[in-house]
C-alpha cells in the first residue's frame, strides 16, 4: 500500500470484508473457547458423544442471561482442546444466532474470565485489533503452506498468521493507528527506514560485547560517510561530537512518543534528529525488532516501542541495555565451550551493543518500575544470515504451528517433502531443538524463552539441523541464586523455587509449543498423539543416558514426573492486560490452573534404587 494511499480513509479497511470478518471472528472464538477451557478459566459440560469417533459436543453456560454455547471437541494430552470451529453455535434463549462475535463472547463471559471493570475496554480493544490484523492477513494474497515450504526466510517471517499459540487476545499493538499498521506490522512486509539520533552522554550509555566500540559499531552499521556525516551536523550546531552517541529508533516512536515526551531534552540539544536510514528494515513477528532486507548480513536493531501488546508496552529498559552486551557475552562463551552444546549445533544470536537512554523528569517522578522510563533505547542483535552453511535455509520455528487461510498446515508440508518417515523427522527436529536445551537445564542451570518466535531452525532439505535461539538478554535466566557470577551480571542468576525450575521446558515448550504440533500432526494422519509423545520420551532418554555424570540432577528433576504446575498465560493478560508480570518477581507472579499431566510420564524408563535404567527398548515399545 503506497503512502498516498495511506493517507485516504477507504484503503486501509479495505480488508474488512464481511465474509473474512465472519471467518475470523469463528477462529478467535475457537481459540477462545479451546485457551480458556485450557487454562479452567470455564469447564465446557458434556452433553453428548459427536458422530466422529473421539468427539463429543460440549456446551458452556455464559453470564449472558439465557446465553450458551455448544461445539464438538476431542480433548488431548495437557488439556489441549481441539475445537471444530464449523461446529460452535451460539443461542440466546433457544434460538441460534447466526454469526458469531469475538466481541460479543468476551462480553457473554466477562464475569467467569475476571476481567476487571477498568481493564475490560483495553482487552475488548485487543480482541479488536487481533482480529482487524487477522482479517488483513486471510484477506491478502497469501502464501499457502506448500510455497512457504521453500519460501525465503523473510516471506516466512511475514507469512505467519497465528502470532502466539496461547494467547487469545495476541496481536493487539494498541496505539497503531490504521496507517501504521500498514506500515509497520509484521505480517504486511512493508519496508522502512528507522530514525537516527544522537543523544547526549549525560543521559544515555553505550555498552557492547568485548572488542566492540560505538564507533565501529555505528561505522559497521550505516557507513563512514554517513557517521562522518553525522558528526558534521553536531559540528554545525556547535556540539562536540564525542558527547554524543548515535542510536536508532523506530518512526512511530519518534513521530508519537519522543518528539513530545522528550521536547525537553530535544530544545536543549540532549537529542537530535540527525535524519533516517538508506537501508530499509522490515518488522519481525517480535513488531520491535527489524531486519535489514538491504544488507540481511548486518544487525537486526530492537528498539523501545510504546505500544501495548500481550499484556506489556514493548519498552526496553535503559537499564537492563546497560548489562544486556555483557550478558551476551557470557552466555555466548558459555555455550560456545560446551562440547555437547557444539555437537548439536545450538547457539545464540548475540545482542552485541546496546544504548539506553534516560529520561530524568520522569525517573524523579516515578519511584516504581513504569513504561514511561523505557521509552528511548536500542540493541544490535547479530544476523544469522552470515552463519547459513551451504545447502542451509532459514525458518522461524512458529511456522511449524502455521495453517493457512485454506486450513493446510506447513509442518506436514515439510515432512512429506523431506521424504523422511514423520518420526524420523521429528527425532531430528527434536535432537536438533529439544535436546540441546534439556542439556543447557541440566547441565548449567540454563533456561531461555524457547517459543516459537524466539527460535530459528536451520533446515537441510527441509529438515531441521539445528537450532539458533535469540532474544537472549531478557528472556534467559540461570536458575541458581548462587551462581558465582561475573561483576554486572548478577541478574542473570536468579532464585526461583525449586518445582518452578523445569517448568521452562514443561510450560514454554510442552504447553507452548508440543501440544500444538501433537494437534496438527494427529489431525493431519501423520503420526498419532501417544506416538509423538513416545517419541518426546525417547529423545529425553536417549539424552539422559548419554550423560550419566548429571544422573543426580536428573533424578532432581524430573522430566518424567507424573504432572507438573499449570502456569496460565491468559489469566495474566485477563487480570492485568497493561502489565502481567512483577518483572521484580516472576515467579511470584505466575497464576496456576491444576496440576496438568506429564504426556512423557508413562513412557518414562524403568527405576532401579531411585536411579533410571536406561531402557530405550522398553520405551519405544510402549
Amino acid at each position: 500500500m503506497t503512502a498516498s494511499q495511506l493517507n485516504r480513509p477507504a484503503p486501509v479497511v479495505t480488508h474488512l470484508h464481511p465474509q473474512v470478518w465472519s471467518k475470523v471472528n469463528r477462529l478467535l472464538v475457537r481459540k477462545a473457547i479451546a485457551e480458556f477451557a485450557h487454562e479452567q478459566v470455564f469447564t465446557p459440560r458434556l452433553i453428548s458423544s459427536a458422530s466422529r469417533a473421539g468427539w463429543s459436543r460440549y456446551l458452556l453456560e455464559a453470564d449472558t442471561p439465557e446465553c450458551r454455547y455448544s461445539f464438538e471437541a476431542r480433548t488431548m494430552a495437557l488439556r489441549h482442546w481441539h475445537v471444530d470451529p464449523a461446529t460452535i453455535e451460539r443461542q440466546v434463549q433457544g434460538q441460534a444466532q447466526p454469526e458469531l462475535d469475538a466481541l460479543t463472547f468476551i462480553n457473554d463471559f466477562k464475569r467467569q474470565l475476571h476481567i476487571p471493570a477498568d481493564k475490560l475496554p483495553v482487552y475488548l480493544d485487543e480482541i479488536s485489533s487481533t482480529l482487524y490484523g487477522a482479517a488483513y492477513k486471510h484477506k491478502r494474497p497469501a502464501m499457502s503452506s506448500a510455497a512457504l515450504a521453500d519460501a525465503d526466510y523473510q516471506d516466512l517471517e511475514s507469512g505467519m498468521i497465528e502470532g502466539h499459540p496461547g494467547f487469545v487476545a495476541n496481536n493487539g499493538r494498541l496505539g497503531f493507528s490504521a496507517s501504521d499498521y500498514h506500515m509497520y506490522a509484521p505480517e504486511t512486509g512493508s519496508r522502512f527506514a528507522i530514525v537516527w539520533l544522537a543523544v547526549h552522554r549525560d543521559n544515555a550509555h553505550f555498552a557492547a560485547i568485548p572488542g566492540l566500540d560505538h564507533d565501529t559499531l555505528t561505522r559497521q552499521e550505516l557507513g563512514n560517510a554517513v557517521v562522518d556525516g553525522y558528526r558534521r551536523t553536531l559540528a554545525e550546531r556547535g556540539l562536540p561530537a564525542d558527547q554524543y552517541l548515535f542510536m536508532p529508533a523506530h518512526p512511530w516512536q519518534w513521530f508519537n512518543k519522543l518528539s513530545v515526551m522528550f521536547a525537553a531534552d530535544i530544545a536543549n540539544q540532549k537529542i537530535i534528529a540527525l535524519g533516517t536510514s538508506a537501508d530499509e528494515y522490515v518488522a519481525q513477528q517480535s513488531v520491535r525488532t527489524y531486519f535489514n532486507v538491504s544488507q540481511p548480513g548486518k544487525c537486526y536493531v530492537k528498539t523501545s516501542l510504546s505500544v501495548l501488546n500481550m499484556g506489556f508496552m514493548r519498552g526496553l529498559s535503559p537499564y537492563y541495555m546497560a548489562g544486556t552486551p555483557a550478558i551476551n557475552a557470557y552466555l555466548h562463551e558459555l555455550v560456545s565451550s560446551d562440547p555437547v552444546l557444539q555437537a548439536y549445533g545450538f547457539s545464540i544470536l548475540r545482542e552485541v551493543a546496546s544504548v539506553g537512554y534516560r529520561n530524568r523528569y520522569y525517573e524523579a517522578a516515578l519511584e516504581t518500575d513504569s513504561p514511561y522510563k523505557k521509552m528511548l533505547s536500542a540493541l544490535w542483535r547479530e544476523s544469522p544470515i552470515p552463519r547459513l552453511r551451504s545447502g542451509e535455509r532459514l525458518m522461524t520455528m512458529a511456522a511449524l504451528l502455521h495453517v493457512d487461510p485454506q486450513g493446510d498446515a506447513l509442518l506436514p508440508e515439510l515432512i512429506r517433502r523431506s521424504a523422511l518417515p514423520p518420526v524420523v523427522w521429528l527425532r531430528q527436529y527434536l535432537k536438533a531443538f529439544l535436546q540441546p536445551l534439556v542439556h543447557c537445564f541440566y547441565a548449567h542451570h540454563l533456561v531461555f524463552m524457547p517459543h516459537g518466535e524466539n527460535l530459528i531452525l536451520v533446515l537441510e532439505g527441509h529438515v531441521p539441523t539445528r537450532v539458533i535461539m535469540k532474544d537472549i538478554a531478557e528472556e534467559s535466566a540461570i536458575l541458581d541464586k548462587d551462581a558465582r557470577m561475573p561483576e554486572g551480571l548478577e541478574r542473570l542468576a536468579v532464585d526461583v523455587p525449586e518445582d518452578f525450575k523445569i517448568l521452562g521446558i514443561f510450560i514454554d515448550v510442552f504447553d507452548g509449543v508440543f501440544r500444538h504440533m501433537s494437534q496438527i500432526l494427529d489431525e493431519n494422519h501423520c503420526m498419532a498423539e501417544q506416538a509423538f509423545w513416545r517419541t518426546v520420551a525417547e529423545s529425553v532418554i536417549e539424552y539422559q543416558r548419554s550423560h550419566p555424570e548429571l544422573q543426580h540432577r536428573f533424578d532432581r528433576y524430573d522430566f518424567f514426573a507424573p504432572n507438573f504446575m499449570h502456569s496460565c498465560l491468559n489469566r495474566l493478560q485477563l487480570k492485568n492486560n497493561l502489565q502481567m508480570v512483577d518483572l521484580a518477581d516472576p515467579a511470584g507472579s505466575l497464576i496456576m490452573a491444576d496440576p496438568l499431566d506429564n504426556p512423557v510420564a508413562p513412557f518414562a524408563p524403568k527405576r532401579s534404587k531411585g536411579h533410571a535404567i536406561n531402557d530405550m527398548e522398553q520405551v519405544g515399545n510402549a
